[in-house]
């Protein structure tokens, strides 16, 4: 899986660069700020751009405005952000043309290549990789009246949470201990109460997760 690499800081550019090799991942160019990532994923189309929030010149936001730069301009290329902090605008932001392809991880995450690699490659194959710090956050947000998030029980929640980290069934089952058959009731559950209904232009999967993180 090609990948490129925006980060201005030279120590973690470069031990991305290692580490993501070491992982079996290809990457193709590595940059320092945004004008220069756009150029390298118009040259080099990767499968996931890598992008740190904050970049130069003001250090404030110019690498989520590059990635939805690229989410429109470059549809293929999945996205994935790192942050130092925990922003839940950001993630939402980010989600807001839908949430294939698409990440949102904090720095902290990296130590654990494994879990990082496996978070690159779901984006790069049109799932999503969502923070577990982020996603904490945003359950505290679900309690207004008439939210049929509400409706859900704690299993639920957990349920649509990890759905909303990118995970599958089968990863679901693993962390909660539980059958994978259990899983899939669950999500059927979820469906119904948030009234997503099956049809053939419509992923309930995604849309779960999209109402869960714009609620």
């Amino acid at each position: 899986m090609r990948v490129v690499i925006a980060e201005d800081s030279t120590l973690l550019r470069e031990g991305l660069t290692r580490l993501l090799a070491e992982a079996g991942l290809d990457v193709v160019a590595a940059v320092a700020d945004a004008e220069a990532l756009l150029a390298a994923v118009a040259e080099h189309r990767p499968a996931v751009a890598i992008v740190d929030i904050r970049m130069p010149p003001t250090h404030t936001d110019e690498g989520l405005r590059a990635a939805r730069t690229l989410r429109r301009q470059h549809p293929a290329v999945g996205v994935l952000v790192l942050s130092q902090y925990v922003r839940v605008s950001y993630a939402v932001e980010l989600l807001e043309g839908g949430a294939e392809g698409v990440g949102y991880l904090l720095k902290d995450r990296v130590s654990d290549l494994a879990e990082f690699a496996s978070a690159i490659r779901r984006v790069g194959s049109g799932g999503s990789a969502i923070d577990p710090t982020v996603v904490d956050q945003l359950v505290g947000r679900h309690n207004k009246a008439g939210d049929p998030l509400t409706e859900l029980s704690e299993r639920e929640h957990s349920v649509l949470a990890l759905m909303a980290e990118g995970r599958t069934n089968q990863a679901i089952a693993q962390r909660l201990i539980i059958a994978e058959r259990t899983v899939e009731k669950h999500c059927t559950n979820i469906f119904l109460k948030l009234q997503l209904e099956a049809g053939p232009q419509d992923h309930r999967r995604v849309l779960a997760v999209l109402h869960y993180l714009n609620s």
